[in-house]
């Protein structure tokens, strides 16, 4: 005997396969209505008093009885996708506090609680040889600090930053803009595999749902709003990656830019973007830095409670690093020295250590354990 379907969740799946009714138009009718089932059961003259509800968009809401959430919902099932509302204890933290978070997240793979510690990055489906290089060299160094990557599965730079952080033997997550089962593009199916078996493809569409033009920009703010902080690689001036800095900012994330040729089409997103007060981004420590005082934003492993090294998944520079720490202030010379680990690590991995909350800075040339 089959379990009952949880009729929010049906509710909400069947709201989100309504054509139109994206995460602003959601909010606007929840907010006038109340819940997705007030929604589905108003009547025309009420959904036309919403703000941004036409004849056309009411109609089919009107009409959404006829489509199959319940279906969705069993093929999700049967596919091992795992459904979250924002309620739900898997639900990430960080995008349940944007502004319009997702209704409704379809996923495969594992979300942990490390993936907090994430970074994005992001640029053109059409990179150079040049930015395809520095995609997957950033994704190797942020995976080997320990933090996990964010991406959208998409040709180019994303496809890039996901093999550089798989590489390295680190934690990615895909953010896709159609449903889970319509992969696109489809040649990337293997590297979602991979994703799934590191990490987590992510969806706000329903399972069969293909990509539609207006799902990729709203899938952006998904992708900035799991960060801490999203890198622009390589985009020329109306690049894709550019929506994706534009949420990050709305959602008080950092903005960083790669720097290209000066004559480069596609590094006029990311030229732009620094002269607008983005940081510039050379090497993974340029990221790690910047994002040190953010971990008041990482809730402490174990809610505050006392955990091995092990238990914390620290690689082996990060414990030798710690390790040379002590309770009092301790110069980042006598760290190097005792750790044996070159300065500029020592430095980058300083700022992995600071996220986790097991060092703080004393000042620019001191530190202690937590």
């Amino acid at each position: 005997m089959s379990t009952p379907l949880d009729p929010l969740v049906v509710s909400e799946v069947r709201l989100a396969m309504v054509p139109g009714v994206g995460p602003r138009t959601r909010l606007a009718l929840l907010a006038e209505l109340g819940s997705p089932q007030a929604v589905l059961g108003a009547g025309r003259s009420r959904l036309l008093q919403v703000a941004g509800v036409g004849p056309k968009l009411a109609d089919k809401i009107l009409a959404a009885g006829e489509l199959d959430a319940e279906g969705e919902l069993a093929t999700a099932c049967r596919h091992g996708i795992r459904v979250l509302l924002p309620s739900a204890d898997g639900y990430p933290r960080a995008l349940r506090e944007v502004h319009d978070p997702p209704a409704v997240l379809f996923t495969r793979g594992d979300l942990l609680a490390g993936d907090q510690i994430a970074v994005a990055l992001v640029g053109s489906r059409h990179a150079t040889r040049y930015g395809l290089e520095q995609a997957e060299r950033l994704g190797q160094e942020l995976a080997r600090a320990g933090v996990t990557v964010v991406s959208g599965l998409a040709r180019g730079i994303d496809a890039a930053a996901h093999r550089g952080a798989l590489a390295a033997g680190g934690r990615t997550l895909a953010v896709l803009a159609g449903g889970l089962l319509k992969l696109y593009p489809p040649e990337h199916r293997g590297l979602a595999e991979d994703v799934v078996a590191n990490g987590c493809l992510i969806a706000e569409a329903p399972p069969r749902m293909p990509p539609m033009s207006g799902s990729f920009p709203q899938r952006n703010r998904v992708i900035s709003g799991l960060s801490l902080g999203v890198v622009v690689v390589e985009a020329a001036n109306r690049s894709g990656a550019l929506i994706t800095a534009r949420h990050a900012g709305e959602q008080g994330r950092e903005v960083f830019a790669v720097p290209g040729p000066v004559t480069s089409r596609l590094s006029r997103g990311c030229h732009g973007l620094i002269r607008d007060g983005a940081k510039l981004v050379a090497g993974v420590d340029d990221i790690l830095e910047e994002l040190g005082p953010l971990i008041e934003a990482v809730p402490k492993p174990g809610g505050g409670e006392t955990r091995s090294v092990a238990e914390l998944g620290l690689n082996d520079v990060e414990q030798r690093v710690l390790q040379a720490i002590g309770a009092v202030a301790t110069e980042v010379d006598r760290v190097v020295q005792e750790s044996g680990v070159p300065v500029h690590r020592v430095l980058a991995t300083l700022s992995v250590l600071e996220m986790k909350r097991l060092v703080r800075r004393v000042s620019g040339a001191l530190v202690a354990r937590v």
